[in-house]
């Protein structure tokens, strides 16, 4: 099964500010014809963070969420600007967010958020060598900044306000870089 579905059809079906829908009428290898629908990826790449203010504290928001209708603990994150790198968006979002910078960012890994119907991807980046400096955002109410122990992600994936896949992930791959690292050296 290496032969993508060929496109029969592609028809924007319906569009809001923020998201488009697409009807995609597909043709399989093997004759089959299906109708599938999918939240249009968007033209704005996203960055989302692991800050670190040391080897064993992460920095979390907690900020409402609409698609939940509840507060939810969180990675920050955020929109890349026109003609920013995925670094200076990660610097800016984390400064408007949580209130620090980063001297050091490494890339993690790009996720994406149900493929099967949604062409989202994120960036996510380790931020390291934290210092205090924060720039005004675009939040409509003060974001709370929560620090926790990487190494307690038990106790953090146990809360009903932490569900977010893309933080549960990245938290876990950065908990276990940070073992290996402390293994190394």
């Amino acid at each position: 099964m290496t032969t993508k579905p060929e496109i029969l059809k592609q028809e924007l079906i319906a569009r809001t500010r923020f998201f488009g829908i697409e009807q995609l009428e597909l043709r399989f290898s093997n004759g089959v014809e299906r109708v599938y629908e999918r939240l249009r990826a968007p033209m704005i790449p996203a960055v989302m963070m692991v800050p670190l203010l040391d080897e064993d504290t992460v920095l979390l928001i907690r900020e409402y969420s609409g698609g939940m209708d509840s507060y939810q603990l969180t990675l920050p994150k955020g929109a890349m600007d026109p003609g920013e790198t995925v670094e200076q968006a990660a610097n800016r979002e984390l400064m408007e967010e949580v209130g620090y910078g980063a001297n050091e960012f490494t890339p993690i890994k790009k996720m994406s958020l149900s493929p099967g119907y949604m062409g989202h991807t994120i960036n996510i980046l380790l931020a390291e060598d934290l210092y205090e400096q924060r720039l005004e955002g675009d939040e409509p109410e003060p974001l709370e900044v929560v620090a926790h122990s990487l190494e307690d992600l038990d106790d953090l994936i146990a809360r009903e306000d932490f569900t977010e896949a893309r933080a549960i992930a990245a938290l876990y791959i950065v908990r276990d870089m940070i073992r290996a690292r402390r293994n190394k050296g």
